[in-house]
């Protein structure tokens, strides 16, 4: 095992072999340099020395002897004195990780070398699709909907004037490299205690440091460091906006927690105050993407919140990079009714043309491919909810590139969720294709 990590130590990316040289390169012309400066003495000096050395050796011991001999003791202390070293660096960067070093620089390379990823949307369905992209790029960035005014974060934002933490939390945490507990601290719930109960700490925390530094982008860029995020978080805006909907019936209603359990159909929505404006890192991760991802997450409340900020529109109309529109795997009772994937298309389309744009901000759709009739399934249609499913005709009519894999997973799960590995392996084949296809 240890001549086959020496070896790994030789694989090119690691960009520490070039770094390596050009330290004992420049040790070489230090010492050539103080020679010069002594009128080459010193050189006089070392070959006189190592000849007399040489000399006093095969005085004792033949020549075949002692250079093998000799050999061997200065290639065993390079050798001993290279591995105490990456030893000392391993416990100086990962001491609670067994990670050998040379396969955390590999790997780290790599994802250094992944594409430059954008996700835009919010909830569970974000959240997981970023714990799968973090195995294949560490450049990724989460545009994030701060519409929530339910739950904990509900709370928070009417109570202490912040906008809602939750589903950044969710991404902080889905994107972190730090220790598990340490991810779960951020995510812990409590269950009892008088204020405390159902506030998660990584909510509070997010909401104290949005007091104390005065932002929450600046509180995301602190807790990004504590849970060494891989990537980053970003708000769609860092206006306290208030989303509305108007229902086929010829109601409005407010609140996207009321917006999640309409009792008509959503026609559209809108937020007060309206066109809020992108953050410029937002803005400046999709003119550098190579790769834009819309969903997975609620049609109406995660997703088209972000498309409620002109400017992150006009931005990824303006990018050059493939861009997928994640469908869901199964309906939402009191939002999404009825819908197949065309229906959740359309649903976007009509949204953006109700602001006057007509260009399509993406045009390929990932989607979930037949599931299988099983108790799981029967549970959900016993509550509302069915399969979102696919007409590949019409969607191919409607000039849209259609991919359908197994998003679930094959593992058995309680609930009809996306699989993070298998969500981003597919996205991942998507993307890989655009660069050779599309």
């Amino acid at each position: 095992m240890r001549s086959v990590r020496a070896i790994r130590w030789l694989l090119p990316g690691l960009v520490v072999k070039r770094w390596m040289l050009i330290s004992g390169l420049g040790l070489l012309l230090a010492l050539v340099g103080l020679a010069i400066w002594a009128d080459l003495r010193p050189i006089y000096w070392s070959i006189e020395t190592i000849f007399w050395f040489l000399t006093a050796i095969t005085t004792f011991l033949p020549r075949s002897i002692t250079g093998p001999l000799i050999l061997i003791i200065g290639a065993s202390l390079l050798l001993w004195g290279q591995s105490r070293s990456f030893g000392s660096i391993q416990q100086a960067l990962a001491p609670a990780k067994d990670t050998v070093l040379v396969d955390a620089l590999r790997a780290k390379s790599k994802l250094n070398r992944g594409p430059n990823i954008v996700a835009i949307g919010g909830g569970t369905g974000l959240s997981s699709l970023l714990s799968g992209l973090k195995s294949y790029s560490s450049r990724i960035t989460a545009i994030v909907t701060v519409a929530d005014d339910g739950g904990s974060s509900g709370i928070l934002r009417r109570e202490l004037g912040v906008q809602p933490p939750g589903d950044i939390r969710n991404c902080l945490a889905a994107l972190s490299t730090e220790t598990p507990l340490l991810t779960r601290l951020f995510q812990y719930r409590f269950s009892s205690g008088s204020g405390l109960e159902g506030h998660s700490f990584g909510n509070l925390f997010l909401s104290a440091l949005t007091a104390i530094t005065g932002s929450l982008e600046t509180a995301i860029t602190a807790s990004s460091r504590v849970l060494a995020v891989q990537g980053q978080v970003v708000p769609a805006t860092n206006v306290d906006v208030r989303l509305w909907a108007e229902l086929e019936n010829g109601q409005r209603i407010e609140g996207e927690s009321v917006i999640g359990n309409a009792p008509s159909p959503i026609v559209r929505i809108g937020c007060c105050p309206e066109r809020p404006p992108a953050l410029p890192r937002a803005l400046s991760a999709i003119v550098n993407a190579d790769l834009i991802l819309l969903g997975p997450g609620s049609l109406y409340t995660s997703l088209l919140p972000n498309l409620l900020v002109p400017e992150l529109v006009e931005a990824i109309q303006k990018s050059n990079a493939p861009k997928l529109y994640i469908c869901n795997l199964m309906t939402q009772p009191g939002e999404t009714d009825g819908l197949d994937v065309t229906g959740h298309v359309r649903a976007i389309e009509a949204q953006l043309a109700s602001f006057g744009i007509t260009k399509r901000i993406f045009n390929f759709i990932l989607a979930q491919a037949e599931i299988e009739p099983s108790p799981l399934l029967d549970y959900y249609k016993a509550r509302g909810a069915e399969p979102v499913t696919c007409d590949n005709r019409t969607l191919n009519s409607l000039g849209y590139g259609l991919i359908q894999a197994q998003l679930q997973g094959r593992r058995s799960i309680p609930t009809f969720r996306h699989d993070p590995r298998s969500l981003a392996l597919a996205v991942m084949r998507f993307y890989r294709r655009s660069k050779t296809e599309f």
